[in-house]
Parts: structure tokens; C-alpha cells; sequence
């Protein structure tokens, strides 16, 4: 989900629901607190009693919006919810999600993974039509494609509204007695189902099915149309068949380590990225750090295949949260000191390996290498277990805008000398590829490619100007 007016930051957001539960809503509090890494802004529930839905949703994170209270009022046997992460724009309430209307068909629920590209074009289209919007969410845009439909059944209006929308999007929605899961044809972000005994259960990751002890059964397939209700599980496919384009990022940095997503294990997957930098750019040292912690699982494969040892030369302080208040302008670089701090007999006079997942702006790395320096390391060699970003994702992952994606414009040893290391090298697209099967034929690599799998007009992507001064 993104807010239409955003300035070119994009979101990534999380969703959990379970169908016939005694406890859904206690259980989907749980589910979204396991998927708090996917956002942190606000978060939001809706529950269904058979008769009608109970919404509460607000600002911060899963554990502020909901107390004992605030749950207990939350009656029924079925429940969504949603963890919703933003950088800049439009971050009130009234972008909060699951989003709830009134329609012909009762009320609908609905909640948001990812990011519509012709979502201002239909939007202004539905204005037109006579259509009057709340939120800047594109989300929104969907519920007004549904209840315009002069479909005679509800599934049916769902079908046409989904088939006028393009781009990324893994859907939970919600009516009084059905949850039904959906997942674009491209399969760009995950989405899986699980049981607890005799309750069904949808999340954005496993690590939610974990976290409740629910069996993970598969992921909903990219294309699918999961229709839960007292009937059962009903599927259906209605999209034209593409080729896949799952978010490789997803695997390198955004989901949780312990999830199996695409299906992949993400910490083998990431293990396996550090073996093959290893074997890319071995360089000699005396001892492989990593950047917390998005970082640990590739300096593990990377220290397992070079022989050097591992070792956590950076200590993260777990309790910084995003209030945290800035430094003024004279002691700015206490923003990364709060926030690591390393470990100075570790790193005294050896030759550091620095092991990240990626470098967006470059400004934190060279503050990191700084850090590194400081606390005596003889050199200071970065190694990132992807290739460089030179494009911005327009599909539900938040990176800056092309011109402020350092590698956009710059060879890596600009970057090199710009964070102040004695070396740097990323790892191949080749390389993070061989870690998936069949991975080009499965994974959107846009961000480091430029090749989008979905068209999108330019114009009203204001991030995409550099673009168009290039032609």
C-alpha cells in the first residue's frame, strides 16, 4: 500500500487474518506483532461477529494500538489486520489500514501489500464518475472499483474491479462471513496459508504462523483468489497468466529471517548469498563483521566459505525506535552511534570485513566505516550481498528516488572512496540469483536492473524524471 501523494517514498506493509477462531482477534494482535519488521507506523484490525464488522486502528506500533481494552471489544470469530509502514506524506490515521465501507453488498473490509502504478489514473477517473475519496491510499481506489460494479453478485464485482487494477498487490479482505486472500498475478509480495486446527489462517510471512502454532500449508499462488468461508476453501484464477515476479528483496533484506517465502528459507537464502561474495571477492582479513542485523546471516556464509573468523564487532541497541529525537546539526553522527556501537577490542588492529545487505544513499555506510575506524581497525573492507540499486521500486518497497540512489550515478569505486573504504565490492546479479532455482525466470530484479515487469505512465512518477533526462 502507498499514499498517492507521497513524494516518491514507498511503503511496505504486512497483513494477517484467521477465519473461525474463539480468540481472532488476541491471535491476529500476535500475527501482526511477528510481522512488525514490515511496518511500524500504525496498525489496524477489523473483526467480523457473523452480523457485523468492529474496526480499531491507530498510529504506532502494534503493541501501543492495542491493550487489553482495545481487544476485548474486538468480538467475533474471524479477523484482519494489518502493520503499515510509511517515510514521509501522507501518515495520519486516516490512511490507516484495513480500510472499512458500507456497500450494497454489506461491509467490506479490506487490507494492502504492495502498490497499484495506475492507481492515479483510475482514481481520477472514479472523481469523474462522481466518486469522492478519503484517504490518499491507493487501496482506497479498489474499494471504489467493487462497489461501483454493476456486477449481480459480489465476487463478481471483485473480479472486475481486480481486473482493472495493475501492479503489486497481496489482498486480505474481509465481508461479515468470508475472508478472502489475494495475490497478483505477478506474485511480487508473499502471502501465505496456514491452519490452526480448525481455523484457517493468511499471513504476509511464516513467521506470523509461527508465532500462533499454525501449520503452514502453501503460499497462495500469484494469480489466486482464496475465498474462505463456512463452505470452505474455494480458488479461482481469473487473471491473464505472466510470467512470475517475485520481489528479490524480499529474500535479501525485508522478511524475516526465520520465514519461508517464495519458497525459500530466507536465512538459507541469505547464508548462501555471503558464501557466494565470499567466493566473488575474497580479500584477506582477519575477521568478518556484520552490519546489524540485516547483515549477520550473509557475514556467517561469508566467514564460512573464507575461513576468516566471525565475529559481532557492531552491537545494536535493539531499544531505538523511530521517535527517537535527532541530534542537532553539530553532533549528527550520534543518529548511527545510538544506534551501534562497536566493539573495540574486536576490531583493534585487524583488517575488517563489513558485511551488509545493501547501500541505498551510501550516508549511513560511511558513517559506519567511520565507526569502524575509529575503533582501530587496521583496514576496512565492505562487501554487500547484492548488486548495486540503481533503480527506485514502484511495486511496495521503499527506496528513494533515482537520483538519490548513490549507484544511479556513481561506479563502485566512487562509492568506495564517498564511504571511505580500503575496498568495496557487491555481489553479481549473477550471484544472487544462483541462490533461488530458476531464478530469472522467477524474481523481479528491477531495482537493479532497470527492467520493470509491469509498465507504468512516467509522468506520474515523479521519481522516474532521471529517467526521461537519460532518453
Amino acid at each position: 500500500m502507498r499514499c498517492l501523494y507521497d513524494g516518491g517514498l514507498r511503503h511496505k506493509c504486512g497483513v494477517f487474518g484467521i477465519y473461525n477462531h474463539n480468540e481472532p482477534a488476541r491471535l491476529t494482535y500476535l500475527g501482526l506483532y511477528a510481522l512488525q519488521h514490515r511496518g511500524q507506523e500504525s496498525a489496524g484490525m477489523v473483526t467480523s461477529n457473523g452480523r457485523r464488522l468492529h474496526l480499531a486502528k491507530g498510529m504506532g506500533q502494534v503493541a501501543d494500538v492495542f491493550d487489553p481494552m482495545i481487544l476485548s471489544r474486538l468480538k467475533g470469530k474471524s479477523a484482519i489486520g494489518h502493520d503499515r509502514y510509511s517515510t514521509a506524506g501522507e501518515s495520519g490515521l486516516i490512511n490507516c489500514q484495513p480500510l472499512l465501507i458500507d456497500s450494497y453488498w454489506g461491509q467490506i473490509a479490506l487490507a494492502h501489500n504492495g502498490n497499484l502504478v495506475n492507481a492515479l489514473s483510475l482514481r481520477s477517473e472514479l472523481v469523474r464518475q462522481g466518486s469522492a475519496f478519503i484517504t490518499t491510499s491507493d487501496t482506497e481506489v479498489i474499494l471504489h472499483l467493487i462497489v461501483r460494479s454493476s456486477r449481480k453478485s459480489f465476487h463478481d464485482a471483485l473480479v472486475e474491479a481486480l481486473l482493472k487494477i495493475r501492479g503489486a498487490f497481496s489482498l486480505l479482505l474481509m465481508t461479515v462471513d468470508e475472508m478472502i486472500a489475494i495475490r497478483d498475478p505477478y506474485g511480487f509480495r508473499p502471502l501465505v496459508l496456514g491452519k490452526l486446527r480448525n481455523s484457517r489462517v493468511i499471513a504476509s510471512e511464516t513467521c506470523a504462523l509461527d508465532l500462533i502454532g499454525a501449520k503452514f500449508i502453501r503460499e497462495i499462488q500469484p494469480g489466486e483468489i482464496l475465498i474462505i468461508n463456512k463452505d470452505g476453501l474455494q480458488s479461482i484464477f481469473p487473471f491473464p497468466e505472466r510470467e512470475h515476479a517475485q520481489c528479490i528483496f524480499e529474500l535479501i533484506y525485508f522478511a524475516r529471517p526465520d520465514s519461508v517465502i517464495f519458497g525459500e528459507s530466507v536465512n538459507l537464502y541469505r547464508n548462501c548469498l555471503g558464501r557466494r561474495l565470499a567466493r566473488e571477492s575474497h580479500v584477506d582479513a582477519d575477521i568478518v563483521v556484520p552490519v546489524p542485523d540485516s547483515g549477520v546471516s550473509a557475514a556467517l556464509g561469508y566467514a564460512s566459505e573464507s575461513k576468516i573468523p566471525f565475529d559481532f564487532g557492531l552491537i545494536r541497541n535493539h531499544y531505538v525506535g523511530r521517535t527517537f529525537i535527532e541530534p542537532k546539526q553539530a553532533i549528527r553522527d550520534l543518529g548511527v552511534k545510538v544506534k551501534l556501537n562497536p566493539v573495540r577490542g574486536l576490531i583493534r588492529g585487524k583488517k575488517v570485513v563489513l558485511v551488509d545487505d545493501s547501500i541505498v544513499r551510501a550516508t549511513t555506510s560511511r558513517k559506519i566505516v567511520a565507526m569502524i575506524r575509529r575503533a582501530g581497525a587496521k583496514e576496512v573492507h565492505m562487501r554487500i550481498s547484492s548488486p548495486p540499486i540503481i533503480s527506485p521500486c514502484f511495486y511496495g518497497i521503499d527506496t528513494p528516488t533515482k537520483e538519490e540512489l548513490i549507484a544511479s550515478s556513481h561506479s563502485v569505486n566512487e562509492i568506495r572512496q564517498f564511504i571511505r573504504a580500503d575496498s568495496l565490492n557487491y555481489l553479481s546479479l549473477e550471484g544472487i540469483l544462483s541462490c533461488v532455482k530458476n531464478g530469472e525466470k522467477r524474481f523481479c530484479t528491477a531495482c537493479f536492473t532497470e527492467k520493470y515487469p509491469i509498465d507504468f505512465p512516467y509522468e506520474r512518477f515523479p521519481q522516474l524524471q532521471l529517467f526521461e533526462k537519460q532518453k
